[in-house]
């Protein structure tokens, strides 16, 4: 019985990925709809996000990390595009466009400055990249994140906007730093036996858990956010255009490193795909509304743009 239920929860997981664009939508539409139900367990967010990230890390194993890490090439090719040429990219057209208000400049550059998605593994999967080198780049821009997305908004932004580093830096240990130690840890000491027992149930749970966590974000901002205001549909094409821009430079950072296809694809997923729950949720609790804007539209169209943009730029997929 208990197999039985294991196998279904397996299939289950596989359809969860499938429609992942329709949960992000579906937390997204409840959000609005019902913003007094869900405004109620805020509290959840950071929690929902932690979870997130510890199922992913529990695939995570020190062997597979160390072996990708080895090749310095990749990783440097990957914070030049992540952490460079993208932040700046952003700061530099929002600027332009939305020179009236900086809250929206504020809320791309935090959504560019946070880490790799931990759910871009499962593009990774699906494309047939270099998984090891995925989940090393995921790990070593999460641990850093602490550092380099508070330093990064003052870099960029400096003292125009008001930045609570030690509430971000503890917001984020919780959310990605310490589920990650956790992960990897159960995974090493039980010699990868947790992992397998919790493999069959975790996955559908936390991809489902998107829906309750973008509901909770997304009824904080429902009030204020207005669709007759021109802004937000100019936010929405911007936020597109910046999301096809992180899987483009993630592929010429490969073409340049003159990488193998494995690893191209390992880093046009990981440029492309952020940890847009991570940054809504700082925007939410650290900044204004508006801020968590980007981050909210980013959630409605990364996976169908990371659909697309993988069959555009990944060639011969068998």
């Amino acid at each position: 019985m208990l197999a039985k239920l294991a196998d279904l929860s397996k299939k289950t997981n596989k359809v969860f990925e499938k429609i992942m664009p329709v949960f992000s939508i579906s937390g997204v539409v409840l959000g609005f709809l019902l913003p007094g139900v869900f405004i109620n367990y805020t509290f959840l967010v950071p929690w929902l996000v932690a979870f997130m990230t510890l199922t992913g890390a529990l695939k995570l194993s020190a062997r597979d990390i160390g072996k990708a890490a080895s090749t310095p090439v990749p990783i440097l090719l990957f914070f030049l595009g992540s952490r460079i040429i993208m932040p700046f990219l952003v700061l530099i057209l929002s600027r332009l466009i939305f020179r009236n208000n900086p809250d929206l400049v504020t809320g791309f550059v935090l959504l560019y400055s946070v880490p790799a998605a931990i759910t871009s593994f499962i593009w990774v999967i699906i494309f047939k990249g270099d998984l090891a080198l995925a989940l090393a780049l995921m790990l070593m821009d999460t641990m850093l994140a602490p550092v380099l997305v508070p330093g990064t908004m003052r870099l960029l932004l400096g003292a125009s906007v008001s930045i609570n580093i030690t509430g971000m830096v503890i917001t984020l240990l919780l959310m990605a730093v310490l589920p990650i130690i956790l992960g990897v840890t159960l995974n090493e000491t039980s010699k990868g036996k947790i992992p397998a027992m919790l493999d069959p149930w975790l996955p559908p749970i936390a991809k489902f858990s998107i829906i309750p966590l973008i509901a909770i974000s997304s009824s904080a901002a429902s009030s204020e956010v207005r669709f007759d205001n021109s802004d937000i549909w100019i936010a929405a094409i911007v936020c597109i255009f910046f999301g096809v821009s992180g899987f483009v430079i993630g592929k010429l950072m490969g073409f340049a490193g003159k990488l193998d296809k494995e690893k191209q694809i390992a880093l046009i997923m990981t440029n492309g795909n952020k940890n847009n729950n991570a940054s809504m949720t700082l925007g939410v609790m650290y900044f204004s509304v508006t801020v968590a804007l980007p981050s909210i539209l980013a959630i409605m169209f990364q996976h169908i743009l990371a659909a697309v943009m993988g069959r555009i730029l990944i060639r011969n997929k068998e």
